[in-house]
């Protein structure tokens, strides 16, 4: 499975990376002040576990967070190569990465103290970022209509919002709002299918190269799981990344 790379292209990072010890201390002590909540995945291991962010000691550069209910997790967490923090305060997703923690103690309570995160990762809801997925070997999407039947349609492009779905032809049940259930699709290099359930938000009819017409469907996921999602922002940014190397 693949992980974030470092990003080279500066449009890239001026539009999702926050960078810069001033800026991600305020953004980090203000998650704290608020008690938001974020997942910590332990290096590139699936383990996880949900986590507060205490506060931030601007001194000595540092980020407390609250241990985890398992003892267990608490002492792999200590070993662990990185972490992986994730959140959606307000709806934006928001992922940094630290080192290994060690044990510290805040306002008198056990907890983990790392580095402050060197960068932050800040998708806005409506900036998240979109990749187009390659039609010469198309995604397909799997999904159940409402009423039965299943839907087979390949996708156009992916963001960790939602997917982009193209179509020559409409069924009928698919309108507006209409859920999708059961929605599954396999990446490149994946070995394990990304499920989502999507809201269809637009359909939009549009006239291709060779001249037919075709359909553009916008997904919306719905109550997307974190791993999904973190699956989901590994592969964009990797495959961004790349696509950046190869324009030089």
């Amino acid at each position: 499975m693949s992980h974030p790379a470092p990003l080279a292209d500066s449009d890239f990072e001026d539009r999702f990376l926050i960078v810069g010890q001033t800026p991600i201390r305020f953004m980090l002590a203000g998650y704290a002040r608020d008690a938001v909540g974020f997942s910590v995945r332990l290096g590139t291991a699936e383990t996880q576990f949900m986590t507060t962010l205490l506060g931030v000691d601007a001194d000595k550069g540092r980020l407390y967070f609250d241990y985890s209910g398992s003892p267990e997790m608490n002492r792999l967490a200590l070993s662990a190569d990185h972490l992986v923090f994730a959140g959606r305060p307000e709806g934006i997703h928001v992922q940094f990465q630290t080192p290994a923690p060690v044990e510290a103690r805040f306002d008198g309570g056990r907890a983990f103290s790392v580095p402050l995160p060197r960068q932050v990762l800040r998708l806005q809801r409506r900036e998240s970022f979109r990749i187009d997925l390659p039609q010469a070997r198309p995604v397909q999407l799997s999904a159940s209509l409402p009423g039965g039947g299943t839907l087979s349609l390949p996708l156009h492009d992916l963001s960790v919002a939602g997917l982009g779905l193209t179509a020559g032809v409409l069924p009928e049940t698919l309108l507006e709002d209409v859920v999708l259930a059961r929605g599954r699709f396999l990446l490149p290099d994946e070995v394990q299918p990304t499920l989502v359930d999507l809201r269809i938000r637009h359909l939009t009819e549009q006239t291709a190269r060779n001249g037919q017409r075709q359909w553009r469907i916008g997904c919306a996921f719905v109550d997307l799981p974190v791993a999904e999602e973190h699956r989901l922002q590994r592969y964009i940014v990797r495959i961004e990344h790349e696509r950046r190397e190869l324009l030089g």
